[in-house]
């Protein structure tokens, strides 16, 4: 143990040498990380790509059947404006990656639309962002694992019937893996995201060779086509659905700027490099898996994924090159749940440090990570896939307005920003949040990219909430606006707390003149003679007091008192209903009745501990049942002394 004096002599500061203990913790997350380490946990940009855009990557594995599965309302001949549309989504994902590049450089410090909107925007369009953003991180975990489950079901269809117990099962051998820290999590994710990268390069590869060449042919024996009514026109809304559901595959571009201090300095470039990387693929893999889905005529089905059957058709076989790319597909899409670990509990801490959520979310755990926030994504993700029964689809709409909701509010917030940088007189700086802001001579050029981005962004928002509205839209719509009622009751909460415990207009520490003591005695023994020195060092004025449930015990209790009490006075209260924690109460409250303002009243209960753990249960809880009891009286304190026995 280091002891450390201050000059004043009323501080000493004292620091542990020895590690923590093992336990079972220890053996599932690892040792615990001192805080001196957490610079060395920081992570470079291919770990950085694995651990912050596999959700976005694992999208190509379902966005073009979702987009699909809107097309097929007007029957499969619709399936030809899958190319433009996807094309339109690149040009949406190059408008959202400049802004956040944007965002990266001007809030270093991570998170990304909350951030945003706070600087620019206010409070409440702060909270909708940090709802939404949340919001979306728990669908992310539901909708990755639960499309990586129906990848595997693909491939063995006999696992349908337990396709949600998987889900559950895996959603919590995620937290388990991300509860173990950024740096070790991410190795482990870095391997299966770059096989995935790899195999569904080769896979986009030989699809568009064999295309080139002539001998790309349709898929064989598709899925059946389940039509409910008469194929419908193709309409400009049609179109505006199908780009909505497409989306999804931009879905989780955020989360790099949401995590810009996971990532070694200078964290703004490794972390902007990062996000380049991540569009790169992102847009490359969407279009070239919706150009070969065409040209294969694959039929978007629950039953066999687009995925499927493009590698079935592309390699000509459900063989070993199949079962690599399901495989790659199926653990990928588990680990881009990896992303939301990384991302919610960084802005839930965020959020936490502003006061609009428990305190206990902005604590680091063992691992230097957020483990608060860790868990309590992981048991929400995981209820959700079990009301929705782990299908994709039916969560796809509940995915996207929160999702785009974020990116609207980020983006007119960067475009207010802007507006406000072309308003500053060139030379000089002005204060903004956090930080200062200074004249750019392209201000107009990066405001109008944000505001078109803000546009295109609101119409998904507006296209999602009308169209999606009855299959489950209205839930996001209706849970938002509960979630920022919910911060702002919190931070109310914490506000009142603060002021109650403020020491302003305090004054001098009160005295306390009189100090009563209450002994709770169950019998006379050496844990009770203990307790009663105990009671001596707090005070003069030391009560007994025995609960009689049985008058023969009571009266040997009473004989033992007048030989081992000292002349300390004891109370018998008479338990007619054989009742323990009622009578004592009563008793306690007679007394608080007669306190004055200066005085206080302890309650100490004397207990034996014994030593083997496993035969405490063999025991009552005296004092936390009556700690418990008594938690919202004032001037009464419970005190528990514990005596060790073997």
């Amino acid at each position: 143990m280091h002891i450390k004096d201050t000059n004043s002599g009323t501080v000493i500061t004292t620091s542990p040498q020895d590690m923590p203990k093992r336990s079972w913790r220890t053996f599932l997350i690892g040792q615990p990380l001192p805080t001196a380490d957490a610079p060395h946990q920081a992570i470079g940009k291919l770990i950085g790509l694995a651990v912050f855009a596999s959700d976005a990557l694992s999208s190509t594995a379902y966005a073009t059947q979702e987009l699909l599965v809107t097309l097929l309302l007007a029957g499969v001949s619709a399936f030809y404006y899958s190319i433009p549309i996807s094309f339109a989504i690149v040009i949406l994902l190059a408008i959202l990656i400049i802004s956040y590049e944007q965002v990266i450089y001007a809030y270093p410090n991570g998170g990304g639309a909350y951030v945003v909107a706070r600087e620019n925007l206010g409070e409440t369009w702060a909270l909708i962002a940090g709802a939404s953003l949340l919001t979306d991180y728990i669908l992310t975990v539901s909708v990755s694992i639960s499309s990586g489950v129906a990848q595997l079901i693909s491939a063995f269809p006999a696992l349908l019937p337990f396709r949600v117990s998987i889900a559950v099962v895996l959603v919590f051998m995620v937290l388990l893996l991300n509860l173990r820290g950024v740096k070790e999590s991410g190795k482990v994710i870095a391997i299966p995201s770059y096989f995935f990268i790899i195999i569904m390069l080769a896979l986009v590869l030989t699809g568009l060779t064999r295309y080139l060449t002539g001998s790309l042919h349709p898929v064989i024996d598709p899925p059946e086509i389940n039509l409910v009514s008469v194929a419908q026109p193709v309409t400009f809304f049609l179109l505006l659905r199908a780009f909505s559901n497409g989306t999804s595959a931009v879905t989780g571009v955020e989360a790099i700027s949401n995590g810009v201090t996971a990532f070694k300095e200078p964290r703004s470039k490794n972390a902007g490099i990062t996000l380049i990387w991540m569009a790169f693929i992102l847009g490359s893999f969407l279009i070239g898996i919706t150009f070969l889905a065409y040209q294969i005529k694959a039929i978007p089905s629950e039953t066999e994924t687009v995925i499927s059957q493009l590698a079935r058709t592309i390699f000509d076989t459900r063989g070993f090159l199949y079962f690599l790319v399901m495989s790659g597909t199926t653990v990928i899409l588990i680990m881009a749940a990896n992303t939301a670990f990384a991302g919610f509990p960084r802005l839930g801490a965020l959020i936490a440090q502003d006061g609009f959520l428990p305190r206990q979310m902005a604590y680091k755990g063992d691992r230097l990570v957020y483990s608060n926030g860790m868990i309590a994504l992981a048991v929400v993700a995981a209820l959700l896939i079990i009301v929705i029964n782990a299908n994709v689809t039916n969560l796809i709409p509940l995915y996207a307005i929160g999702v785009f909701l974020s990116f609207t509010i980020s983006q007119v917030g960067m475009a207010i920003r802007w507006r406000t940088v072309g308003k500053i007189p060139p030379g000089a700086e002005i204060k903004h949040g956090d930080g200062t802001l200074k004249y750019e001579k392209n201000w107009s050029v990066k405001f109008f990219i944000n505001s078109f981005g803000a546009v295109t962004t609101a119409i998904v928002v507006v296209v999602f909430s009308i169209s999606k509205f009855a299959d489950g839209a209205w839930i996001v719509m209706v849970l938002i606006p509960l979630m920022v009622g919910a911060f702002m009751a919190i931070h109310q909460h914490y506000e009142t707390v603060r002021n109650q415990l403020s020491l302003k207009g305090y004054g001098s520490m009160p005295e306390v003149v009189r100090h009563r003591v209450v002994l709770l005695v169950s019998g006379v023994h050496r844990g009770t003679l203990e307790g009663l020195r105990y009671a001596r060092t707090l005070s003069n004025d030391v009560t007994a007091v025995h609960v009689s449930i049985n008058d023969q015990e009571t009266e040997k209790i009473v004989k033992r008192w007048e030989e081992w009490g000292d002349g300390t006075r004891l109370v018998i209260v008479e338990s007619p209903y054989r009742l323990f924690l009622d009578p004592v109460l009563e008793y306690i409250s007679r007394l608080e009745d007669q306190l004055g303002a200066d005085e206080v009243i302890t309650v100490v209960v004397p207990q034996f501990i014994p030593v083997r753990k496993w035969s405490r249960f063999l025991h009552s809880r005296t004092a936390d049942t009556l700690r418990k009891a008594l938690l919202n009286r004032d001037k009464i304190v419970v005190t528990e002394l514990s005596y060790q026995v073997k």
